[in-house]
C-alpha cells in the first residue's frame, strides 16, 4: 500500500506545476516583450522620450560654462636642483678644518694652506676672535666669540653641520702643527664606504675615569679616543649625529683635552666603540715627530722609515719652513710613483702588441698617451717643419721675406733645454759615444699634440787618429699640458663705446665717408655710441672761418648731432696743434703705403689718446679708430665682449684690402668675404685698439718714469717726439706696444677681424684720378708698408710678362 502512496506524491507535483503555469500565463501582460525590448537599448528609449517631450526639431547643446571645474587641490610642480650632482646626492670627497689662532695665521696656518688646500676640496680655518680681521692673507677663516677652550671643537662640528654637511663624505679635523699628505689621504677615502660610520685617527687614551661625569664618562669605557693632534677623521654621517646630540655632547665634554670631548660626543652620539685604526681593510697612518729619537732628525734619515713614508699626518710639525720641507718630500715621492706606474703601463702595453696585433686597432703611438700628429685636409693645411740651430732660426713662421731671424730668449733657452735632454739620452743609449757638434735640427708645432723635435747629432768615437763621427737622430716631444680655460668677468653687449677718430688735414674726405657710414651703421640704428673726431691742425693752418681745412666736418658732425638729438647720439670733436717738425705739408700718396694712419710717426696715437681721454672719463670703453677703415655692426659688439675693464684689451687684426682697380690682379667686392685673392690681415696695423680709459691711464703712468711722458697738452708733443729721448722704452711705438711694455695686469687680446677692413683710403685716393708713388717712401721698411698685392699675383704677372717676351722674340 505504501508504493502507491509515493507514485501518487510524484503525479500531485507535477500537476501543481502545470496548474501554476496556466493561472501565470493567464496574468502576463500583452506589451511584456516590448517593455523587455526597452530595457535592452536605453538609447533608443531615451531618444524617443526627448521626441515626445520637445519634438523632431530638438538639437541637444553643450553646457560648458565653468567647465572643466579647477581640482581642489592644485598640482605642484616638481623644483629639480640646477646640478645633477644634487639631485642624485652626489658630494664632494673631503674637507679639512684647521683649528688655528690669530698668533698663527701668518705662519703655521699660511703653510698649511699653501701646502694642502690646492689638493682638497674644501678648507677652512676657525679661530677664537671678536671679530675676524680682514688684513689677514688668508680668506677662509671663521672666527668664534665663545672663548670657552672646551666647547670650541663643538662649535667646529655645528658649523660644519649647519653650512658642508650634505656637500662633503669626510671631514678631517687636525690643528695647524699638522702636515696632512692630501693626495695620499683622498686616494685612501676613494676605497672606504660612505655608507657607514667612520671614526678614524691615531689612538688616544682617554682621561681617568674620576674625571668623568655620568655614565659616559666612567669606567674602562672612556678610553680609546682618535688623538687631535694626528687629526680626527669623520664620515658625514658621524657628524649629523653629533649635530643632533650637540647639547649633551656641551655637557658630557668638560675635560680640557678636545681628544676625549670629541671622543665622548662620538661614543654617546654614533655608539661607535672607539677610534677605528683600520676600516674596510684600508688603514691611515699617522707619524708623530715628538718620540724619543726623532727629534731634531733630518727629513732625509727619516725617509728611511716606512712609516714614515705610509704616513698620511705628520704631527708636530716644529716651524712653518717644515711644511714646506715635508711637502717637497711627499710630492716628489707622488711623481716618482706616478712615473713608475706610467712606465709599467707604457712596457705593459707595448707587450700587449708584441706585434701580433695591428697598431691601428691598439692605437699605441709614441709617447704614450700624446695624440697623434694631426693630418692636413687640404695641401694648405700641412705643417712645415722649420729648420734652427743654437742662436737661428731659417725661414721663421713660413716668411720668405726673412730667411734668417734670431731665436727669441724663450725659444733660445727651449732649444737648449731639449738639446740637453737629448743628450741626456743619448749617453745613455750610446755609453761609448761622446757628444761632437749638431749637425741639422726642426721643429714643428701640432696645436693638437704639442712641439716636435728632430735632432741630428755628430756623436765622436774612440779619439785620436781612431776618431770618427757618427750621426745619430733623435726626436723628442714636448707634448700641451691640461689645457684650461682663462676665467673672465662677465661682459655685456649694452655697453657705451666712445669711437675716438683722428685725422690729418690731408684725410678730411676719408673722414667725410667714415662720418656717412657711422650716421648709417650706429646713429640710424640707434647703436649705443658715441663719435668723436680728433682734428690734427697743422701749426700755421687757421682753425676757424671758410680756411678752416675740418670746417666741412664740423658742419656735417653738427647738422647730425641737431638730427638725432632726441636719439642721444651726438658727434663731438677736439683740435690737436701739431709741432713745427709735423707741420710740413704732407702728399697723400707719401703716407698711403703705410700700414698705419700715422705714416712713420706712430707715436701720435699716444698723443691722440692722452689728449682725447679726460674729455671722456676714466669709466669709458675707447675704440680708437682711423678713418679709413670701414666695419660693421658685429665688430662693434665684438668690442663689447672683448674689451674688459681691468681684465683685457682688444687689438683686432683687420683686413687689408688690395686697390685691385690700380693693379689689375683682383676685382673689388665691397660685400665678398674675405678671400686671399682680394687683401691679407695685417698684423703690422695696431692703429685700431679698444681698452678702458683707466687701464690706459694706469699703463701710461707705469711708463712716464722711463721716459714715455704723459701729453697734458699741445705744447707737451715735442717731448714725446724729441729723437734725442734714449731712456724711452725700447720698441714703443703704438699703444699696442705701450701696453706691452708697460707689464699692466690686464691681457691683451689680438685676433683676425673679418669685419673690419682696411684700404677704402688707398681705393678712394685712386678712384679721384691720383696714382700712387713709384717708390716706396722713405721710412717705410717691408712690414710697415702694404702690399699691393699677393706673391701668386705677382709672380703670374711676372710670367705672362715673361712669355709675351718670349713671343716678341
Amino acid at each position: 500500500m505504501r508504493r502507491p502512496v509515493a507514485a501518487l506524491s510524484r503525479n500531485h507535483y507535477f500537476v501543481i506545476g502545470l496548474l501554476l503555469g496556466l493561472v501565470l500565463s493567464c496574468y502576463i501582460p500583452e506589451d511584456i516583450w516590448e517593455l523587455v525590448q526597452q530595457e535592452e537599448c536605453p538609447q533608443e528609449a531615451a531618444e524617443n522620450l526627448l521626441i515626445e517631450r520637445f519634438g523632431q526639431d530638438f538639437e541637444p547643446h553643450l553646457n560648458l560654462i565653468n567647465k572643466p571645474l579647477a581640482a581642489k587641490k592644485p598640482v605642484k610642480n616638481v623644483i629639480r636642483p640646477r646640478y645633477y650632482s644634487s639631485e642624485l646626492g652626489i658630494r664632494e670627497k673631503l674637507f679639512i678644518g684647521v683649528m688655528t689662532s690669530q698668533e698663527h695665521i701668518n705662519s703655521f696656518a699660511t703653510a698649511f694652506n699653501r701646502t694642502t688646500a690646492h689638493l682638497v676640496n674644501k678648507i677652512k680655518f676657525f679661530i677664537y676672535a671678536d671679530s675676524v680681521k680682514t688684513n689677514y692673507k688668508l680668506k677662509n677663516i671663521v672666527g668664534f666669540a665663545d672663548t670657552h677652550e672646551n666647547r670650541r671643537p663643538f662649535h667646529v662640528i655645528k658649523y660644519i653641520a649647519d653650512n658642508y654637511l650634505e656637500e662633503y663624505d669626510y671631514f678631517l679635523l687636525v690643528p695647524d702643527n699638522v702636515y696632512v699628505d692630501a693626495r695620499k689621504l683622498s686616494a685612501l677615502l676613494y676605497h672606504m664606504s660612505i655608507t657607514f660610520d667612520l671614526y678614524m685617527g691615531g689612538t688616544h687614551i682617554g682621561v681617568p675615569s674620576s674625571e668623568g661625569d655620568g655614565p659616559a664618562g666612567s669606567g674602562s669605557g672612556d678610553r680609546n679616543y682618535c688623538s687631535l693632534e694626528a687629526g680626527i677623521l669623520l664620515s658625514s654621517s658621524v657628524i649629523r649625529k653629533m649635530r643632533n646630540n650637540l647639547d649633551r655632547c656641551v655637557r658630557i665634554g668638560i675635560t680640557g683635552d678636545h681628544s676625549v670631548n670629541i671622543g665622548r660626543c662620538v661614543k654617546y652620539a654614533s655608539h661607535v666603540p672607539g677610534c677605528q685604526e683600520s676600516f674596510q681593510g684600508m688603514r691611515q697612518y699617522s707619524y708623530a715627530l715628538n718620540t724619543p729619537g726623532r727629534q731634531r732628525r733630518d727629513f732625509s734619515e727619516l725617509a728611511k722609515e716606512e712609516a714614515f713614508r705610509n704616513a698620511s699626518t705628520v704631527y708636530p710639525v716644529p716651524t712653518p719652513e717644515d711644511f714646506y720641507r715635508l711637502h717637497a718630500y711627499y710630492s716628489k715621492q707622488h711623481l716618482e710613483t706616478v712615473q713608475e706606474r706610467g712606465y709599467a703601463l707604457e712596457q705593459k702595453s707595448y707587450r700587449i702588441a708584441n706585434g701580433s696585433i695591428s697598431n691601428k686597432i691598439l692605437e699605441i703611438r709614441w709617447p704614450l698617451g700624446v695624440p697623434p700628429p694631426s693630418a692636413p685636409e687640404t695641401r694648405h693645411d700641412i705643417l712645415i717643419w722649420q729648420m734652427l740651430n743654437e742662436t737661428h732660426s731659417y725661414l721663421p713662421n713660413g716668411n720668405v721675406e726673412h730667411a734668417v731671424a734670431p731665436l727669441t730668449r724663450i725659444e733660445a733657452l727651449d732649444f737648449a733645454k731639449v738639446l740637453e735632454i737629448a743628450l741626456q739620452y743619448a749617453a745613455l743609449k750610446h755609453p761609448g759615444l761622446s757628444y761632437h757638434s749638431l749637425h741639422t735640427a726642426y721643429r714643428k708645432f701640432d696645436a693638437t699634440r704639442g712641439m716636435d723635435y728632430q735632432l741630428h747629432l755628430n756623436l765622436q768615437k774612440g779619439s785620436g787618429r781612431r776618431r770618427r763621427l757618427l750621426l745619430k737622430s733623435f726626436e723628442v716631444v714636448k707634448p700641451l699640458g691640461r689645457v684650461e680655460v682663462v676665467p673672465s668677468p662677465y661682459v655685456t653687449e649694452s655697453t657705451r663705446i666712445a669711437i675716438l677718430v683722428p685725422a690729418f688735414e690731408h684725410q678730411v674726405p676719408d673722414a667725410l665717408e667714415f662720418v656717412a657710414q657711422y650716421e648709417r651703421l650706429c646713429m640710424q640704428n640707434q647703436d649705443n655710441t658715441f663719435l668723436l673726431l680728433i682734428f690734427l691742425y697743422r701749426l700755421d693752418s687757421p682753425s676757424k672761418g671758410d680756411e678752416d681745412p675740418f670746417k666741412g666736418l664740423k658742419t656735417l658732425a653738427l647738422d647730425l648731432s641737431s638730427k638725432y638729438k632726441t636719439d642721444g647720439s651726438r658727434i663731438a670733436w677736439v683740435s690737436i696743434r701739431l709741432p713745427e717738425q709735423l707741420s710740413e705739408a704732407v702728399r697723400p700718396e707719401d703716407w698711403l703705403l703705410h700700414a698705419s694712419m700715422y705714416g712713420p710717426k706712430q707715436l701720435l696715437s699716444l698723443v691722440v689718446a692722452d689728449l682725447a681721454l679726460p674729455k671722456l672719463g676714466l669709466e669709458s670703453l675707447v675704440l680708437l679708430a682711423t678713418p679709413g677703415m670701414s666695419f660693421k655692426a658685429d665688430f662693434l659688439n665684438r668690442v663689447r665682449m672683448n674689451t674688459i675693464q681691468g681684465f683685457q684689451v682688444y687689438a683686432p687684426i683687420g683686413f687689408q684690402m688690395y686697390p685691385c682697380r690700380w693693379a689689375q690682379f683682383c676685382k673689388e667686392c665691397e660685400a665678398c668675404d674675405v678671400a686671399q685673392s682680394s687683401g691679407y690681415f695685417d698684423r703690422h696695423n695696431h692703429d685700431v685698439i679698444a681698452f678702458y680709459s683707466r687701464d690706459y691711464v694706469q699703463a701710461r703712468k707705469l711708463l712716464h718714469p722711463q721716459g714715455l711722458p704723459i701729453i697734458r697738452s699741445d705744447l707737451d708733443i715735442d717731448q714725446l717726439l724729441e729723437p734725442a729721448s734714449q731712456s724711452r722704452p725700447e720698441g714703443v711705438e703704438s699703444i699696442l706696444d705701450m701696453f706691452v711694455a708697460a707689464q699692466h695686469s690686464v691681457h691683451i687680446l689680438r685676433g683676425v677681424e673679418p669685419n673690419l677692413r682696411f684700404g677704402h683710403d688707398v681705393r678712394n685716393h685712386l678712384g679721384r684720378g691720383s696714382t700712387l708713388p713709384e717708390q716706396l717712401p722713405e721710412q717705410c721698411g717691408r712690414e710697415q708698408c702694404i702690399h699691393l698685392a699677393s706673391r701668386k699675383q705677382i709672380g703670374d704677372a711676372i710670367i705672362r710678362y715673361e712669355d709675351r717676351s718670349i713671343l716678341h722674340k
